[in-house]
Parts: structure tokens; C-alpha cells; sequence
């Protein structure tokens, strides 16, 4: 835990919940100044986040709802700019606009990324920015992933204010088709060469041809 998250997440009425429970001891150490800051991005996030395949996001809109969404998209479509700033192309969805519309008035954004094989969780708090596509098509474009027919409408542009790396105890273990073809293949092999073995004994056996 980091304590850029500390020092998001733990509100007063957090920290008096903490109290009450119990836990505020164990959790103090994360508001320490000399704790890790934990609002950059390194190689092992940078890697974790290349091989998204899609994130929950949420946002507030400008009555306090919270409104959470999957952004879904091809593998390492959320992309890392610098060690500050993650971005993906927003593709045309439903046309309901509830993110953006949220955005325009809250820069506020908190994402979910999680390895369902490998039952981690990455938690990433930060502030967006809103670029229209025909405002910056070099962007698009290198946010753009080659085959993929998702229309472009434009790019979310996030500065990083924290990060966090979350217990994975609760989270169930899930696989892809493809995550699940890897595991299958050997599988397969195998069944293929007791059928081959299977049928060559059957021809010294005289049972078969």
C-alpha cells in the first residue's frame, strides 16, 4: 500500500471506521512522510497494464453518483505515455456519454485492472483529460491498435495520483478462451499421442488396421 493511496482513500469518516474496528494502528504506518509515495509508475505495472484486455472505471457525476464501467478493448489498449500518464482510445459505445459527461465536470477517475489467471489487482486513482480526436489525431494514433474496427471518438488522457496493489484473496480465479487454449493445448497433445499409441496397439494385437 502506498501512501499516495493513504492519503486519498483514508477520509475522516475512513480513519474513524478504522478506529472503531480496530485497524487504525496497522494502517497509520501508510500516512508516515517517509512512507513510499507510490504515484509512479514502474516496470511491473507497465507490464501488468500492457496486457489488459479491459478495466472497470469509475466516475462521479455532478449530483454524487458513482458510476462504474467496463472499458473493454485489444490486448495493451490502455496504454503507459510515461511513468505519470496512462491513456486509451475511447471507442464508440451505446452513445449514452455518462463517463465523458461525468468527466466534463469531475476529473476524478479510479480504475480497476485485474489478472483473473494470476489473481492480481492493480487499483490506479487519478484525473483525466478529455481529447477530442480531430483536436489531436497524432494521439489517436498512437493510441490506435492496427486491426481492431472500434471507432476512435477520442482519447482519456490520465495523470496518475495513485497506486495500489490489492490483496488478492477474494478475487476468483477466471480464464479467457485464449488464456484457456494455452492450458488446453497440452492437454490435447497428450490425448493425441494415447489415441496414436492406443491404435498401434491395436494393430499388434491384430484388432484393428
Amino acid at each position: 500500500m502506498s501512501r499516495a493511496f493513504a492519503e486519498i482513500s483514508f477520509t475522516p469518516s475512513v480513519l474513524a471506521v478504522q478506529e472503531r474496528q480496530g485497524s487504525a494502528d496497522s494502517y497509520a504506518k501508510f500516512l508516515h512522510p517517509d512512507a513510499d509515495r507510490g504515484d509512479r509508475i514502474g516496470p511491473a505495472e507497465a507490464e501488468f497494464v500492457s496486457r489488459m484486455d479491459g478495466f472497470f472505471q469509475a466516475t462521479v457525476s455532478e449530483t454524487g453518483w458513482p458510476y462504474v464501467q467496463f472499458r473493454g478493448g485489444p490486448a495493451g489498449f490502455l496504454k503507459v505515455l510515461d511513468d505519470t500518464t496512462i491513456a486509451y482510445a475511447d471507442f464508440r459505445g451505446n452513445r449514452q456519454y455518462l463517463s465523458v459527461g461525468n468527466l466534463t465536470e469531475n476529473d476524478r477517475v479510479s480504475l480497476i485492472l485485474v489478472d483473473y489467471p494470476n489473481r492480481r489487482r492493480l487499483k490506479i486513482w487519478g484525473r483525466a483529460r478529455l481529447v477530442d480526436a480531430r483536436q489531436d489525431p497524432e494521439l489517436i494514433a498512437q493510441l490506435k491498435h492496427e486491426g481492431y474496427r472500434g471507432l476512435s471518438e477520442r482519447a482519456v488522457v490520465i495523470t496518475v495520483e495513485a497506486l495500489d496493489w490489492n490483496c488478492p484473496q477474494h478475487i476468483p480465479q477466471r480464464l479467457t478462451l485464449d488464456e484457456l487454449e494455452a492450458q488446453l493445448q497440452p492437454v490435447r497433445e497428450e490425448i493425441a499421442r494415447l489415441q496414436e499409441q492406443n491404435r498401434d496397439l491395436k494393430i499388434a494385437l491384430g484388432q484393428g488396421s
